[in-house]
């Protein structure tokens, strides 16, 4: 990869992403109007002595979740729109390369998935009175490296894809089973052994179980940096996977 072409691929993304207005709002709006959902569905429930709300334990793990499914969605779209348009071929007939583009998109949206996580975080904390044992800073960045996370996976998608139509059919196969799966709804460790072996294979289990780890105790801990460790490296891995599946244009 060649430093200065990928500086000037993410500056094209973040100015494209700035005036693609609707976009924005989905970053901006749609997670805090979501939390506040979920606010009002838990504030009247009952907490247990000495344990965390449900709010508590449900908006963390959403403040890593809406970036991963947002950014998923609207980075498969928008690369099919980049062959269907037939701007990737004209890109790729200069110096730049597709881990370049590729890894431009990652940073690109890695940086609004982190502005999408601080604004959320920001809500909830201040205005939703969310408690966690951790700083509010580690929750973005696991959020921001989930972000870079779901734009690998949604890349890697989108070269299966021939339609927008085709690109949103890979949510409920790449996104939904992550979310059943990750620990939300049951510990892990309580589903049957081979659902669980799935979520040992899912990376977004581990995405969530930093979050946990990052509520329960003040300091980060080494299950923590390893979550997000492996959460990084699968997004790496998808990248270059992208880069290699990656055509010029749209059959």
């Amino acid at each position: 990869m060649n430093p200065r072409i990928l500086t000037a691929t993410t500056g094209r993304i973040l100015r494209q992403l700035r005036h693609d207005r609707r976009t924005v709002a989905l970053l901006v709006v749609v997670p805090t109007a979501l939390l506040t959902l979920v606010y009002f569905m838990y504030v009247d429930q009952p907490t247990p002595p000495g344990q965390p709300s449900f709010f508590d334990r449900v908006a963390l793990v959403m403040l890593g979740f809406f970036p991963f499914v947002i950014m998923f969605l609207v980075t498969s779209i928008a690369m099919l729109r980049e062959r269907t348009s037939g701007t990737l071929e004209r890109l790729l007939t200069t110096p730049l390369g597709k881990l370049d583009l590729l890894f431009g998109y990652g940073i690109a949206f890695g940086l609004a998935g982190a502005a999408q996580a601080a604004i959320a975080s920001a809500a909830a904390y201040w205005l939703f009175d969310l408690d966690t044992a951790g700083n509010a800073w580690l929750v973005v960045l696991i959020a921001a490296v989930n972000a870079v996370l779901a734009v690998a996976l949604g890349l890697l998608c989108s070269a299966f894809a021939r339609t927008e139509f085709q690109a949103v059919q890979f949510m409920p196969v790449v996104v939904l089973p992550q979310m059943l799966l990750c620990g939300l709804f049951v510990p892990r460790g309580e589903m049957a052994g081979w659902l669980q072996a799935v979520s040992d294979a899912l990376p977004l289990s581990y995405a969530v179980e930093a979050l946990q780890e990052v509520g329960a105790h003040a300091e980060p801990t080494g299950t923590m940096w390893r979550d997000v460790a492996i959460v990084a490296g699968t997004a790496v891995v998808a990248l270059v996977l992208a880069a290699a599946t990656l055509r010029r244009r749209s059959g």
